[in-house]
């Protein structure tokens, strides 16, 4: 299921650099025709930018979202469960090591 996600998430990267490419030129065009002024074009692009900087983020929590969930379903120990165990061996070890 990750694989498909990669890919998604690389299809999508593509796009996004392709529309970036785009915008930039649109913006280039309308910046030479005095359309907008070079602070807007700027300001525009930076929207465009912070808008994929979100969805990155937005595609990075859904992908390790379900890492986790697949880890659950497959009943595999945590980094939590893993350092809980640690505390309770290192625990008993001492106890025993009183004991004695």
């Amino acid at each position: 299921m990750s694989d498909y996600l990669r890919k998604g998430f690389l299809l999508g990267l593509g796009a996004a650099l392709a529309g970036k490419e785009k915008l930039e030129k649109k913006l280039d065009e309308l910046v030479s025709k005095n359309e907008i002024s070079k602070d807007e074009a700027k300001q525009m692009m930076n929207e465009f930018i912070n808008k994929g900087e979100k969805k990155t983020e937005e595609w990075t929590m859904k992908s390790e979202e379900q890492k986790r969930k697949a880890a659950e379903e497959l009943g595999l120990a945590t980094k939590e469960d893993i350092a809980s165990l640690h505390a309770r061996i290192t625990d008993l070890e001492s106890r025993l090591g009183n004991n004695e």
